[in-house]
């Protein structure tokens, strides 16, 4: 919880620039009108909240959610906010859809390109079976063959004799 009252206000330049947006060009507010208006402002934010928050406990939930707001709206007797809040919300709701689904697209096409350099369609390959090396012709890049623990322990062996070599030299 906030510690000072001023704490609960909303930003100055926030509500300077709504003001602004709000009325019409050449009419100007005045230092105390605009401290007025933030102050009223940052109640209502205070009471809705407080209101929504209700709803909430009603539903045995710790989260304010939409319908919470806009029930509190309603229980507050601001209906004339309720269809607008309702639109904003659909429209919220559609752009979250949007990216959402362009984000999974773009995900599915990644795996798809990742899937079809993976599929050996367009690869190279080098087989090793009984010492004897194949070379799998089909198209243009070379892939090593995997390697294994006892590979892997044998560079590592080679790596340390070497170091053990450049320590007695040196």
């Amino acid at each position: 919880m906030a510690e000072r009252p001023e704490d609960l206000n909303l930003p100055n330049a926030v509500v300077t620039r709504i003001i602004k947006e709000a009325i019409p060009e050449g009419i100007n507010v005045s230092k105390e009108a605009r401290l007025a208006i933030s102050k009223a402002a940052s109640v209502f934010v205070l009471y809705a909240t407080s209101c929504s928050n209700n709803f909430a406990l009603k539903g045995k939930r710790k989260t304010i959610n939409a319908t919470d707001v806009i029930s509190a709206m309603e229980d507050m007797e601001f209906e004339q906010f309720v269809d607008p809040l309702k639109e904003c919300l659909d429209v919220f709701r559609n752009e979250q859809k949007g990216k959402r689904e362009a984000s999974q697209q773009r995900k599915k096409d990644r795996e798809q390109s990742n899937n079809s350099t993976l599929d050996g369609s367009n690869l190279d390959l080098t087989v090793e079976d009984d010492d004897e090396e194949e070379k799998v012709n089909n198209n243009s890049k070379n892939i090593e063959p995997e390697k294994t623990d006892s590979d892997i322990m044998i560079i590592n062996d080679e790596s340390e004799s070497n170091s053990e070599k450049d320590v007695e030299e040196g």
